[in-house]
């Protein structure tokens, strides 16, 4: 609805079945689809920026979730930590404090614990990056290159 981005999820290298039950922490790298139990913390391994976490409505995880991205559709019982994007579908339930960038939460979706945004780990756009070893300087006067128009009859407007 309002910039609506789905986590792209397409790409999913570990995948823990339904019935299946792994006591300990897991570490992985790209996309984990869980339809098992997870007994103990997930995390992805360090630098793993794009790193997805999908858990189905039969999955279930005891312990701390650490992922740039989550699709949460079953049960978690320890905090989640979202350095991009945590999606929570219907079904999710969440017994722990939950700390996050971005939050979709469909409605049904349970949380029970507190919730922090988390506004450091929030990348810069590509025209607040700042080069290294230059300096801001102020602006004398209003510079009109850094005008974004949302299209072409705006833009002649201006």
């Amino acid at each position: 609805m309002f910039g609506n981005k789905k986590i792209k999820s397409s790409k999913i290298d570990t995948l823990i079945g339904q019935g299946v039950e792994v006591t300990g922490d897991v570490n992985f790298q790209g996309g984990l689809h869980l339809d098992g139990a997870i007994i103990g913390n997930v995390q992805a391994a360090d630098g793993s920026e794009g790193s997805v976490l999908v858990i189905s409505d039969r999955g279930r995880i005891e312990g701390d979730v650490h992922v740039a991205y989550a699709v949460i559709n079953g049960e978690v019982s320890g905090n989640v930590y979202a350095s991009e994007k945590l999606e929570l579908s219907a079904k999710a339930r969440i017994m722990g404090n939950v700390e996050y960038n971005l939050l979709e939460m469909a409605s049904g979706a349970e949380i029970n614990g507190k919730m922090l945004h988390n506004i450091h780990e929030k990348k810069l756009l590509e025209h607040q990056k700042e080069e290294p070893g230059q300096q801001e300087e102020p602006q004398q006067k209003e510079s009109h290159q850094n005008v974004h128009h949302l299209d072409d009859t705006a833009a002649a407007q201006g």
